[in-house]
């Protein structure tokens, strides 16, 4: 029997820090258009693929909602058949929410909305685009340090800027600025990781200056100013000596604010407790770091893109989360955040060991797809009149997608296949083909009259066999709106979107104050180190 919850009773387990995952299953664009304050957005076409990852735990709760486009149903049914055991829907969808509930736009709000927050309680300082390019010019010995993920600066950077992804600022800046009269200016594409990043570095006490460049990359273009493209200069790993003082700073400024400290007997009791308390174990350190080496159960969550996205890694509002990183410096700075942000975390004790078999208990099982309705590339080159309808987000399947392909929304596959060319057999397609495999049971109910199925590996499978793309000629059985377009990122936006944005977040401080459900807190005071180095 489907169970119901209303909007007030969410609102009460947020404020009150009670676990709850609310997933908002439309497409990306409406739910950028207009969604709570914390709700994921997961399509109900991708259930199978992201929610094991964002919901680690069967019996947590789980909401879902949409806007009346009547997706609930077929999502809770979806995740009950997943394995989950708490799974209610919104009484009364999005509209029934914002009678009583502030309604946000855009996407990653709540850390966006914190940035601002920041900003506005601790002064956080920063230049107008004119003023900062006179530093740059007057000053030889000016650090610029890019705030974003490597990709994002290696698509558009401010002159002299060098990558530095936010959760690695404090780690490698007497590497990058050893000289603590050197002045320092963060930068992102908008303001968000600006701002944190700049009060990264204040909060910990460094003696630099150090400023952000106000509204990033947009402010930046907004004042006609260029941007540089394909760059790829990197702040090297620190030296053992800055890792030492970034070590002493961030000890620091954990102390200050509280930042739990344990040890790996303390792990293995949050671990054992994962039945009942929903728990995340995140690798703080770069990608690059990772796939090296890292411990047991601990999944990949760049700390800087971590406090900037953490709706990306952490479904569950309420839960636990265990922060680990090699040198001390860079879990207890995205810790120190994640805390003011509201969540209960922790920072596994550098040095310690963890099981190589650590394993959380009442975690889903991995989604196995159904292998009677497969199909293989060879299998598929043979197929008389097949038509390829290809679920990946539209931005992808625009870049390239196998010849003949037709586009089509995950959430409206069972309504627009039902206008898909031809008569012969449907073959689904995806990236990987995970997604296909998970829409195949559905697609298969809507054109009863037509065999349908999913190629096995997805397009990547194509590609490896050896056969070639398109990208000239697109087949629209549904509306893009699988993706909101950020008009931080690339280089075509238009400067009254750019401009839109900016204004947008400016306001979502108000937005916080008259919504109340938050629970953020913005650190104050200064650190006290023990000693300089």
């Amino acid at each position: 029997m489907t169970r119901f919850i209303s909007a007030q009773e969410i609102r009460s387990l947020w404020v009150n820090n009670r676990e709850v995952a609310i997933l908002d299953v439309r497409e990306e664009g409406p739910y950028a258009d207009a969604h709570p304050l914390f709700a994921l957005t997961v399509p109900v076409s991708e259930l199978e693929d992201k929610l094991p990852a964002l919901v680690p735990r069967l019996s947590a709760p789980i909401v879902v909602y949409d806007h009346g486009e009547g997706y609930v149903d077929r999502a809770a049914a979806r995740i009950s058949a997943l394995g989950y055991r708490d799974v209610s829907i919104l009484d009364g969808g999005l509209s029934a929410y914002a009678r009583v509930g502030e309604i946000y736009r855009d996407v990653n709000v709540p850390s966006k909305a914190f940035g601002e927050l920041v900003e506005a309680i601790r002064g956080t300082p920063s230049l107008p685009a004119r003023d900062a390019k006179g530093v740059l010019d007057n000053d030889e010995g000016a650090v610029v340090l890019d705030a974003r993920r490597f990709e994002e600066y290696h698509a558009m950077s401010i002159p002299r800027g060098r990558s530095c992804p936010g959760g690695e600022l404090l780690y490698r800046l007497f590497e990058a600025a050893p000289s603590p009269d050197t002045t320092v200016v963060v930068h992102c594409a908008g303001r968000t990781r600006s701002l944190i990043g700049t009060q990264s570095l204040l909060n910990a006490g460094v003696p630099h200056r150090v400023v952000a460049l106000r509204d990033g990359t947009i402010g930046w273009t907004l004042e006609g100013l260029e941007l540089e493209t394909g760059k790829t200069e990197k702040v090297p790993p620190p030296s053992d000596e800055a890792v030492r003082k970034a070590r002493e700073y961030a000890e620091a400024w954990a102390r200050h604010v509280g930042v739990p400290i344990i040890n790996a007997t303390q792990l293995n009791h949050l671990v054992s407790e994962g039945e009942t308390r929903t728990l995340y174990l995140l690798d703080v350190r770069d990608p690059e770091e990772y796939a090296r080496s890292h411990p047991s159960g601990f999944l990949s969550a760049p700390g800087g893109q971590l406090v900037h996205a953490t709706d990306e890694w952490i479904g569950v509002r309420g839960a636990r989360i265990v922060l680990y990183d090699s040198d001390g410096v860079r879990a207890r700075m995205a810790a120190s955040w994640l805390m003011q942000l509201g969540w209960e975390v922790y920072v596994l004790e550098e040095g310690s060991a963890v099981p190589d078999n650590l394993s959380i208990p009442g975690k889903p099982p991995l989604w196995q797809a159904p292998t009677s309705s497969s199909i293989t590339v060879d299998g598929l080159l043979n197929l008389e009149d097949a038509t390829v309808v290809d679920l990946a987000r539209s931005p992808i399947y625009r870049k390239g997608h196998i010849p003949g392909a037709c586009f089509a929304s995950g959430p409206e596959l069972t309504r627009d296949l039902t206008t898909c060319p031809g008569t012969g057999p449907i073959v689904l397609a995806s990236q990987d083909g995970i997604i296909a495999a998970a829409n195949v049971e559905d697609a298969q109910k809507a054109v009863p009259a037509r065999m349908v199925l999913y190629l096995s590996g997805g397009t990547s499978a194509w590609v490896a066999a050896g056969h070639p793309l398109e990208s000239s000629d697109t087949r629209w059985l549904s509306q893009p709106i699988d993706v909101y377009k950020r008009p931080y990122e690339g280089t075509d936006n238009a400067s009254e979107n750019m401009r839109s944005y900016i204004e947008w977040e400016h306001g979502l401080v108000a937005q916080l104050a008259n919504d109340g459900i938050s629970r953020f807190r913005v650190a104050r005071g200064k650190p006290t180190l023990e000693s300089k180095g």
